[in-house]
C-alpha cells in the first residue's frame, strides 16, 4: 500500500518562492524565549540585574540615586531607553515622593542626552503597566524614552515584525553617556 503513493520532489512540495529577502535576528530569541520575570525582586529581571553589572555589560547610560536610565536591549529606534527605579515594584503610583521626582528629573534629562546626542525631531515618552497594557516586563516599572525622526518607521514592523537600526546599542550608549547633563 505504501508503495503505491507517489512522492513530489521536496522542491514542489515548498512552493513557489515568495521572492522576499530574509533579515535575520536570532538575538530576539533571548527575548522570545528568555524567562520572565516573577513579582519577586533579582528572579529573571533584567531592570534588577543590571544595575549590578558594570555600566557597559548592563547597558546603564546614567545611575543616580534611586533610580537609572538603561538602554533598551530590544529598541523601538536607535537611542530607546528605560528610566527605572532601582527598587523593583510594579507600579508607578508605588514609587516614594523621593524615587517619584527622580524618575521624572531622569526623564527629562534622558530627553535633553538625546536631543544633544542625535538630534530626534521629537520623542515617544511613557509606560505600560501590567501585560494587558503591553508592560513586556511587568514586574518591575520602567519609562520608555523614544526618540523619533521623520521617516524613521517602514513597512519592516508591519510586515516582517522586523526594526532596522542604524546603530548598535554600545555605541548609542555611548553617545547619550557623553552628551548626558551634568
Amino acid at each position: 500500500m505504501a508503495e503505491d503513493l507517489e512522492v513530489e520532489p521536496a522542491e514542489e512540495l515548498c512552493g513557489e518562492p515568495d521572492g522576499l529577502q530574509r533579515l535575520w535576528t536570532p538575538h530576539r530569541m533571548a527575548y522570545v524565549a528568555g524567562e520572565r520575570p516573577t513579582s519577586e525582586p533579582g528572579k529573571g529581571c533584567p531592570f534588577c540585574a543590571a544595575p549590578g553589572k558594570d555600566d557597559a555589560e548592563g547597558l546603564v547610560v546614567h545611575r543616580g540615586e534611586t533610580c537609572f536610565v538603561v538602554m533598551n536591549l530590544f529598541p523601538y529606534n536607535a537611542g530607546h531607553v528605560l528610566v527605572c527605579p532601582y527598587r523593583h515594584v510594579s507600579l508607578y503610583v508605588e514609587l516614594t515622593d523621593e524615587e517619584t521626582a527622580e524618575f521624572s528629573a531622569l526623564t527629562k534629562a534622558a530627553v535633553l542626552a538625546l536631543r544633544s546626542a542625535s538630534d530626534p525631531m521629537g520623542f515617544n515618552i511613557g509606560m505600560n503597566q501590567g501585560a494587558v497594557a503591553g508592560a513586556g516586563v511587568e514586574a518591575h516599572l520602567h519609562q520608555h524614552v523614544v526618540p523619533r525622526w521623520g521617516g524613521d518607521s517602514n513597512f519592516f514592523p508591519v510586515i516582517a515584525r522586523t526594526k532596522a537600526l542604524p546603530v548598535l546599542l554600545e555605541d548609542a550608549r555611548q553617545q547619550l553617556v557623553g552628551a548626558w547633563p551634568r
